[in-house]
């Protein structure tokens, strides 16, 4: 996998010097980065689009209480 920028490099360092992260995966991630321009903080991920499933299902109950009343 590629650090997506130098603000997850530094994170994999510090994670690397706490002894939660191998030296092996550190190697592995940054030989596989090279030496690619890497932005100083990733783009953050875009919201994904709520689901408008519940609404339809609540607008057809109200349809069958409605008939159900008349």
């Amino acid at each position: 996998m590629l650090f997506d920028s130098r603000a997850q490099r530094r994170k994999f360092v510090a994670l690397l010097v706490d002894g939660k992260v191998s030296n092996k995966t550190f190697e592995e991630w940054n030989r596989e980065t090279c030496a690619a321009e890497l932005a100083a903080h990733a783009a953050p991920k875009s919201a994904t689009k709520k689901s408008n499933k519940g609404a339809s299902v609540n607008a057809k109950r109200s349809r069958q209480v409605f008939a159900l009343e008349r």
